[in-house]
């Protein structure tokens, strides 16, 4: 019981896990991305599939069939003539070859995939490519049969076919009001969208292409060659190469003429530096004179102050000096004094004391001194008596004058042998200031005399 058990389990697991999947792989099939499944049931039914995706299917009931949703790479070599007249209106047509790259694919609606399977896909690859390519190219023909030379240079300015004549084969045929075969029509019928080349070719093939379940997408030009082109395109190098010298000649105008400009910019400055560099030398310098200027100025206030307190001192050290010079002259003096006061007291007292007998002993030791002056002094002298009297006269009176002046000259030589001699001499007093002869003391007697 076990074991059947387990055989049981096991069949369930591979039912569950390899015949079930089998099974649904099996109705359920994968629709790539970029392709389309088409599934035919037995009743005459059909069911598109887009992928990526499933697609549900019965074996032995059901036929499915894969087409390529991808687009579609046409190249195309096309050369014709041009639409272009002259100012006269004869026909100028110049020769083109137009390298060009058209995308086409399968058509979005059921019924277009449905038409693309019995008619297009149906076929081999090479026919394919083969029957695109001549349609594109007859398109393409017929496009520049239309288009001037000019026209399939720019982009926006060609001129296209009425709308209402797309439906219709009328740009072959010149069939529709407005249009002439072999003439640009009016350039306000022109799309924004594409280049007037492109929409050409979209309107003359569309009807074949949705024939074939194909919708044109886009065009895109490679290259369109022409000998008016290639003169042009030489023209353009020509005028490009010029217009590249003249602007290389203006740049090399402009870079000298800045270089000028740099370079007077520099002088310039180098000259305000220059210039700057001596005002600031000259500062210097100045600064440098003011200094040496005030330096003299605080030497010579420091020399004369120097001088002023050297003088100061010497005038004060002058001052002491004569101070104590004349301090001390005049303890000088005031001793001699003393000592001349006390020789004078101590004479008066050996006078009072010796008498009369002393001061005729002195008179008569100076006699030989005094007797030639006195003599002289009465030789000068003018003696007259106005009166006689008990004194003796004038006479009498000169003695006695004589003898107080020996009496005076006595009593200095008792001070002093210089204030002697001074006396001998003739002086009235002592002093600092002597007289020059001993007339000095004759004048006076004379004048004594006289009187």
């Amino acid at each position: 019981m076990e074991l059947n058990g387990l055989v049981g389990i096991v069949v369930i697991l591979l039912v569950v896990l390899i015949v079930i999947p089998l099974l649904v792989s099996t109705f359920l099939r994968n629709v790539q991305a970029g392709t389309i499944r088409l599934v035919s049931w037995l009743q005459g039914g059909t069911r598109i599939y887009r992928g990526p995706g499933k697609s549900f299917e019965v074996p032995l009931l059901t036929t499915g069939t894969t087409l390529s949703s991808k687009a579609i790479n046409v190249d195309l070599d096309i050369t014709d003539q041009t639409a272009d007249i002259d100012t006269a209106g004869i026909p100028r047509p110049i020769k083109v070859r137009v390298l060009a790259s058209a995308i086409v694919s399968v058509g979005d609606t059921d019924a277009l995939i449905k038409t693309a399977a019995n008619r297009f896909f149906s076929k081999p690859q090479e026919e394919q490519m083969a029957i695109l390519n001549d349609l594109l190219s007859s398109a393409g023909r017929r496009a520049i049969n239309l288009l001037t030379h000019d026209q399939l240079f720019s982009a926006k300015s060609a001129a296209v076919l009425p709308k209402d004549a797309v439906a219709t084969t009328a740009i072959v045929h010149a069939e529709e009001p407005g249009v002439q075969a072999g003439r640009p029509v009016p350039s306000s019928v022109v799309e924004d969208d594409d280049d007037p080349l492109a929409i050409i070719i979209r309107k003359a093939c569309s009807k074949e292409l949705t024939d074939l379940g194909l919708i044109f997408n886009s065009l895109n030009i490679k290259v369109v060659q022409s000998e008016v082109a290639e003169a042009r395109r030489r023209q353009s190098a020509a005028e490009a190469s010029a217009n590249a010298e003249i602007v290389a000649t203006q740049q090399g105008r402009r870079a000298r003429e800045a270089q000028i400009e740099a370079e007077r910019a520099i002088s310039d400055k180098s000259r305000e530096l220059s210039q700057t560099q001596a005002s600031n030398a000259a500062l210097v310098a100045e600064a440098e004179a003011l200094k040496q200027d005030a330096l003299a100025t605080q030497r010579g206030a420091e020399l004369r102050a120097t001088q002023l307190a050297q003088a100061e001192a010497d005038a004060q050290r002058v001052r002491i000096q004569a101070q104590a010079a004349a301090e001390a002259e005049a303890i000088r003096i005031l001793r001699l004094a003393e000592a001349n006061a006390e020789s004078i007291r101590q004479v008066n007292r050996a006078i009072v004391e010796g008498g009369e007998a002393y001061l005729r002993y002195r008179q008569i030791e100076m006699l030989p001194d005094l007797v030639p002056e006195i003599a002289r002094a009465l030789a000068q002298a003018k003696l007259v008596t106005i009166s006689g009297g008990a004194e003796g006269g004038a006479a009498g009176q000169t003695t006695g004058q004589i003898s107080d002046v020996v009496q005076m000259i006595l009593a200095l030589q008792a001070v002093g042998p210089a204030a002697a001699g001074a006396a001998a001499q003739g002086l009235p007093a002592l002093g600092n200031n002597p007289p020059e002869t001993l007339d000095n003391l004759t004048v006076p007697l004379g004048e004594k005399v006289r009187r």
